[in-house]
């Protein structure tokens, strides 16, 4: 049998301290415990709210949007990935691609990013995808895997493999109310699977590669029943705790028929 999808939340800057207690008493009498894991990741000043909130749910992780690569230091405004774990943080996105464009984080930084994450113990999971334009140049595989190989050629990376997640979201398609088809999902996530297994999967797999990109509830099933997608990272969709249940649900049917 499959394993259980993992739906994964990115509230991005949406939802206080006190908005997220609200929506998590919402989504959990929505959604009663499964397998697998679902995340949700809150802005860092609701990550303690979103812990407490989920105490008592064990399939429920919460992670932070961004870290900065250093412990600790003269750095107004950033948030270490120490601090990130202590708060009760068990998850971390790296390299999302609003981070790369509107705040120019390169690959270099993404990848320290990364290193400091799983050195304090976190989960990473590392965004990639191309622009429209990289897309109709015949670059998509190109720049994902320059994004991509960078990351896995660091040695604190390939020593905790068992703590990576790909996420790999079409910038194209985020926020816009456009989403890959089923086939440019499926293309992109084989050359992303077979890029992971060249560089060695370890001994559990190579790790899980999620697609993000306008999931919703309406076209999540369709998303899930390509080979390769092992999950989902959502936006807007994951603002709604009705609209969020129903696709984490999706998530558990599509483990059950496979």
């Amino acid at each position: 049998m499959r394993k259980s999808p993992i739906p994964a939340g990115n509230w991005k800057m949406h939802k206080s301290p006190s908005e997220t207690e609200a929506f998590l008493s919402r989504f959990l009498e929505s959604y009663g415990e499964g397998d697998a894991p679902v995340l949700f990741f809150p802005p860092a000043v609701s990550v303690p709210a979103a812990v407490r909130a989920t105490r008592d749910r064990k399939d429920v992780g919460i992670g932070v949007q961004n870290i900065h690569w250093e412990r600790e230091g003269a750095f107004t405004g950033e948030l270490s990935a120490a601090m990130a774990r202590d708060a009760g943080a068990t998850h971390c996105l790296v390299g999302h691609s609003e981070r790369r464009a509107l705040f120019g984080e390169t690959v270099e930084e993404t990848v320290k990013k990364a290193v400091a994450a799983l050195d304090a113990d976190l989960q990473v999971i590392l965004c990639v995808g191309e622009s429209l334009d990289e897309r109709d140049a015949g670059r998509a595989e190109a720049v994902v895997r320059e994004q991509l190989d960078p990351v896995l050629g660091a040695d604190a990376v390939r020593s905790a493999w068992h703590r990576l997640i790909i996420a790999y979201e079409p910038v194209w398609a985020i926020g816009t109310g456009r989403t890959a088809s089923p086939d440019d999902a499926g293309r992109m996530h084989r050359a992303i699977r077979a890029r992971l297994e060249e560089v060695g999967a370890g001994d559990d797999g190579p790790p899980p590669v999620l697609y993000g990109g306008s999931v919703k509830p309406g076209n999540v099933a369709e998303l899930l029943a390509v080979d390769g997608v092992d999950g989902v990272l959502v936006g807007g969709a994951s603002l709604d705790p009705h609209d969020f249940a129903a696709i984490c649900t999706a998530a558990s049917e599509a483990a059950s028929t496979s």
